[in-house]
């Protein structure tokens, strides 16, 4: 018995090393490539720089325009994310709060919406859209509302399920509103929730290229993977700087999940399971 356990979790850890060398991997790729010039890229792909250079990285950043690129992106996803945590926290709070046939109906269309593929909405998203003159920022803050809206609002529901109702009645008791309840008990509540809703959708946001190049593909609106698309020519591609662009547009989102990882299992966890 004993060793059918050291064998099991012999397999499990070898597993994990498998799996993490196999998400790692792009990354070494991505590191490599990028002290390289461009035709020993195209030499040999797999090994460590033989002409070590940083050379691509001063010219990706300057190519990139980075900080007004940057600046866009954060601009995006920062207010993307604020709206998105304050209104599906909220519906989710009256979902789980009122039990009516209402509450249990809503909920169950808004989770259809997580089956539901962007490039099947795609097309009259944007028409609609351009109809109404809001292929800019504030609509494009409005299009990820609504499409992240669904597993935000899901993660949030389960989380509050956990949460007695106990604690409302007593808040009302003392006389808080409820939005009072909502903000200063429900919502710091929810923080591990919030915190796993941030990091998904901020990597989301800060990576997405289809979405912003059909809304707001203007000069000086530009995000950084709109400025990427700049290093793949019609005729030529220049690897070297968009994997050096690339490693650099990777660091902010990395940090932000340092800083945030222990927080993101639990709030998985909370909103999955009752």
């Amino acid at each position: 018995m004993r060793k059918q356990k050291k064998r099991k979790a012999l397999w499990i850890k070898l597993s994990g090393i498998l799996l993490t060398l196999l998400w790692l991997y792009p990354f070494y790729l991505i590191i490599v490539n990028s002290f390289k010039t461009k035709s020993e890229i195209f030499k040999n792909t797999l090994n460590v720089p033989q002409n070590f250079t940083t050379e691509n990285y001063p010219v990706a950043f300057e190519k990139l325009d980075f900080f007004r690129s940057a600046l866009n992106s954060i601009i995006i996803t920062g207010v993307s994310l604020f709206v998105i945590v304050v209104c599906t926290s909220m519906a989710a709070y009256a979902l789980s709060r009122n039990k009516s046939k209402l509450s249990n109906s809503l909920y169950f269309v808004i989770a259809i919406g997580l089956l539901i593929p962007f490039q099947a909405i795609m097309i009259p998203l944007v028409s609609f859209f351009g109809k109404a003159n809001m292929l800019n920022r504030p609509g494009l803050v409005i299009m990820y509302l609504g499409l992240a809206s669904s597993m935000a609002i899901f993660l949030y529901f389960g989380a509050l399920r956990s949460i007695p109702q106990s604690l409302d009645e007593a808040a009302t008791i003392d006389g808080a509103s409820k939005f009072q309840i909502y903000w200063y008990i429900i919502l710091p509540l929810l923080k591990p929730t919030t915190v796993t809703v941030i990091v998904l959708n901020a990597i989301w946001f800060w990576n997405d290229y289809l979405l912003p190049s059909l809304v707001i593909n203007k000069e000086g609106m530009y995000t950084i993977p709109l400025k990427m698309f700049y290093f793949f020519g019609q005729y030529s591609k220049q690897w070297h700087l968009a994997l050096a662009a690339l490693f650099i547009a990777i660091i902010p989102i990395i940090i932000l999940y340092i800083f945030l990882q222990k927080y993101i299992i639990k709030g998985i966890s909370d909103g999955a399971v009752k």
